[in-house]
């Protein structure tokens, strides 16, 4: 059982959020965070649909690149 899934969540050039889970083929795209927020629960329980194989918490981390002059 797993305790923790982790979601790698990057801006996407048309101005929506992309999710990407870490070793797992779940990946989903949402135009809000709330959005995002329930479509990566829903891809979770359908990846796990057992609950005692389902991880119990859900992390997610933005990554946001930043340019700055030299």
């Amino acid at each position: 059982m797993l305790s923790e899934i982790i979601f790698i969540v990057e801006p996407d050039p048309d101005g929506s959020l992309t999710a990407r889970a870490l070793g797992h083929s779940i990946f989903m795209q949402a135009d809000s965070p709330e959005q995002l927020r329930d479509n990566v629960r829903d891809a979770v329980r359908c990846h796990f649909p057992a609950e005692e194989t389902r991880p119990k918490v859900i992390r997610l981390h933005h990554v946001r690149d930043e340019l700055i002059a030299a």
